[in-house]
């Protein structure tokens, strides 16, 4: 009798055992697989879950205090404070031409300069500067900057050597070497001396959150974004002298 003859007389002859044994196979293979697909899609719905919560987490990333008990929620801006209709002056399309063309011309000759004159400014124009960066538009008004006007000699070369210290570390660590090497056209170094040359500083403090009256955290939005822009008054301000 050959192997293969062998092998049907076999099946022929325990073909009960052999069909049982296939059926066990295979329902154990069901389940096996079964078990994978639950525990995959189990997986799926915890990553999901997981987004969800994220993506809520992300809209409440300006949380306070506050959040926890809807009485202690208070607006920023007192809710009966007048508004003031905004009345913007009618002109002619000419003369809103010409005010345009004027300002962009009176922009572009703007520069960013490291030497400055110390001829002290007067404190009126100084004080004229820092309002106008304050009319700049913030997250729920919230302003969150401070300007900080110095022209103390002293303090003006403590804030130099601060400055210059960090730069240092920039330009020998931090800085990629084309960054560096970008900057080669402009001459710049980690020295500063218009630090203490210029008659004033004008330093920007972005503030991230104030306290309110109740002694509670008053949270600001878009601190960093609106700082930028407050700046960016703050330098069309300078131009406009």
């Amino acid at each position: 009798m050959n192997i293969i003859s062998l092998v049907v007389w076999t099946l022929e002859k325990n073909c009960f055992t052999v069909y049982t044994a296939l059926i066990v196979c295979f329902v154990g293979f069901t389940i096996f697989h079964k078990n994978k697909l639950e525990a995959h899609y189990r997986s799926a719905e915890k990553k999901e879950k997981l987004a969800r919560t994220a993506a809520v987490r992300k809209e409440r990333d300006f949380r306070d205090d506050s959040d926890e008990d809807p009485e202690l929620l208070v607006p920023a801006i007192p809710e009966d404070t007048p508004h003031i209709v905004y009345q913007p002056p009618r002109r002619t399309d000419d003369e809103v031409l010409r005010r345009s063309r004027e300002y962009y011309e009176l922009m572009a000759q703007r520069r960013t300069v490291r030497t400055f004159s110390a001829e002290p400014i007067p404190q009126d124009v100084l004080d004229n500067l820092i309002k106008t960066a304050g009319t700049s538009p913030s997250g729920a008004h919230t302003e969150p900057w401070t300007f900080v006007v110095v022209q103390d000699p002293k303090t003006k070369e403590a804030i130099r050597n601060i400055v210059e210290e960090e730069e240092e570390l920039n330009y020998s660590k931090r800085m990629s070497r084309q960054w560096v090497t970008d900057l080669k056209p402009f001459s710049t170094k980690p020295v500063k001396p218009y630090l203490t040359d210029a008659p004033a500083l004008v330093l920007v403090f972005r503030q991230a959150y104030s306290w309110r009256p109740d002694g509670k955290k008053r949270m600001h939005y878009y601190s960093e974004i609106s700082t930028a822009i407050a700046a960016g008054f703050l330098l069309a301000a300078i131009q406009v002298r």
